[in-house]
């Protein structure tokens, strides 16, 4: 079982951190009829709306796992500063790309202290939230701190790094979720109620243009 972290506030500075975002944007976007990680948003798409938010945290460095419509969803993203992995197990699911995220940190010898775990399609994460994760986890010491909402914690999602080889083995179908669930007395949580709202759907969708337009 991995050991608790025991780090103390003043080792955080709000510049810079050790902790390293991986961007979960594999997916076929079936239920929505084509690649929502391209849906425009506020004048980017959906994909390039997480990176940014991403590059303009604290976080040490920013990997995007794709795999579905790869070569496409590639040449959207142009920042030298993000990682593109490609995931040729994308079909398998969420662990799959997890698993790719997480070697590439580990295959290139990136020294990290933990590794936020994110997806592409929650329209209202920003750099903000990233940070409070990060913030959070030098202040408490907890081995994982998890977005609440909805009744429940999910995504984004830190986890120190003592959980790596856990995360590198989820089986295909797990997510981050399975072990949110096993440590649940190791978590500390922060709110992100908008962290609800992600898009799936054309009615998402549509939904989310009729706020964002308010």
């Amino acid at each position: 079982m991995p050991n608790e972290m025991k780090i103390t506030n003043s080792q955080y500075q709000h510049t810079e951190s050790n902790v390293a975002i991986i961007i979960l944007a594999a997916g076929e976007s079936t239920r929505m009829g084509t690649p929502k990680q391209l849906l425009p948003y506020q004048g980017h798409n959906l994909l390039k709306h997480t990176i940014a938010s991403a590059v303009t945290s604290v976080c040490k460095s920013v990997t995007v796992v794709l795999g579905a419509n790869a070569q496409q969803i590639h040449s959207q993203i142009n920042q030298d500063s993000v990682t593109v992995v490609e995931n040729p197990d994308w079909h398998l699911g969420m662990g799959a790309s997890i698993r790719s995220g997480i070697l590439s940190l580990t295959n290139d010898r990136e020294n990290v202290d933990a590794a936020i775990i994110t997806v592409c399609d929650q329209p209202f994460l920003s750099s903000e939230i990233i940070n409070n994760l990060v913030t959070k986890y030098y202040s408490t010491g907890k081995s994982i701190v998890a977005c609440e909402y909805a009744d429940t914690l999910g995504v984004p999602v830190l986890f120190n790094h003592n959980f790596f080889a856990e995360l590198a083995a989820l089986g295909e179908t797990g997510g981050a979720k399975k072990l949110i669930n096993k440590y649940c007395d190791r978590i500390f949580s922060i709110p992100f109620p908008l962290g609800a709202v992600d898009i799936d759907t054309p009615q998402d969708y549509q939904q989310l243009l009729v706020t964002s337009n308010k």
